[in-house]
């Protein structure tokens, strides 16, 4: 089949308006045969370009397609393109950051990780990173206030140190500068009194080293000895001891028990002192009588009779 000359110039002139539109696209950033994922941010100025690079964790994913100003909210509203391979969350930011000292920014991905992906279309939440070049200029008044300041002071000093230096009363710093080298010298002279004290007796020394490394060695032997003798266990049985006897006391103390009884509850000791006088006097009768006791088991009955005073007194 013969193509006539015709068809042959429309092909070229086709093709020639083809790869003008490419190139023409390409040169603007984009590309016609690549996919990708667009979304959508805002800021409160502009500072970004078309084909301005968009980034994550430093390697570049994406690009700026699209800058409007959006005459409704008075914000600026950006377009960008990331790799359809790219997943991060809806809840992440979009933080604008100087790529360099003189100018320039870009956008990064601050992915939030929580599980809920974007997808194109989908508008993200927005922040701003202040570059160097913009905290200097916020600071800079601060920071020349309180040079001045510095510089003032500094001036003072350099004006008080020079009336100082021209001083040659006593009172002046040559005087401070000779006491100084002197308290120098007494304590060069003092570093070597000490240094000669310890070669004299660096042997002592080194034998009260090794006298102390050896008393730890001991101490830590006799600690682990009485940590296998079951010391903590005497102690812990120890422990209960005391305070089995404190409740003991305490129950003795209010009254408890016998003793407790005895020795809180007054009709008793009453009682056992008055038991114990009759049990004197009993002894006493038998003593002073003991023929009625040898005849108990008679018929004939002897009388009690009190023994008298002094017969207490001397028995």
């Amino acid at each position: 089949m013969k193509v006539s000359r015709e068809v042959k110039t429309a092909i070229l002139v086709l093709s020639g308006i083809a790869l003008f539109i490419y190139l023409f696209t390409f040169l603007n950033g984009k590309n016609l045969f690549s996919d990708t994922d667009t979304y959508y941010t805002e800021f409160e100025y502009n500072a970004l370009g078309t084909s301005s690079p968009v980034t994550i964790k430093g390697n570049k994913v994406g690009k700026v397609e699209d800058i409007k100003y959006d005459f409704d909210s008075g914000k600026t509203r950006v377009e960008f393109t990331v790799a359809p391979e790219l997943k991060f969350s809806k809840n992440s930011k979009i933080r604008l950051y100087p790529t360099g000292l003189m100018g320039g920014n870009a956008l990064e991905i601050m992915d939030a990780d929580d599980g809920q992906l974007a997808k194109s279309g989908d508008f993200i939440e927005s922040e701003i990173k202040q570059g160097l070049m913009s905290t200097i200029e916020t600071d800079l008044p601060k920071v020349t206030a309180g040079l001045d300041g510095t510089l003032r002071s500094t001036d003072t000093l350099v004006n008080s140190l020079n009336a100082l230096l021209i001083d040659d009363s006593d009172k002046g710093l040559k005087s401070a500068i000779s006491e100084l080298n002197s308290t120098l010298k007494s304590f060069k002279d003092l570093s070597y009194s000490i240094q000669g004290v310890i070669k004299e007796n660096d042997k002592k020394i080194a034998s009260i080293l090794d006298n102390f490394d050896k008393t730890s060695k001991d101490l830590s032997e006799l600690s682990t000895e009485l940590k296998n003798a079951g010391l903590s266990k005497t102690v812990e049985d120890l422990d209960k001891t005391l305070v089995s006897m404190q409740s003991m006391l305490s129950s003795i103390d209010s009254g408890e028990g016998t003793i407790g009884k005895l020795l809180k509850d007054a009709s008793l000791y009453e009682n056992l002192d008055k038991a114990s006088k009759e049990l004197q006097l009993l002894l006493l009768d038998i003593k002073l009588h003991p023929a009625r006791y040898r005849r108990i088991l008679s018929k004939k009955e002897i009388p009690y009779e009190e023994p008298t005073q002094e017969q207490l007194k001397n028995n």
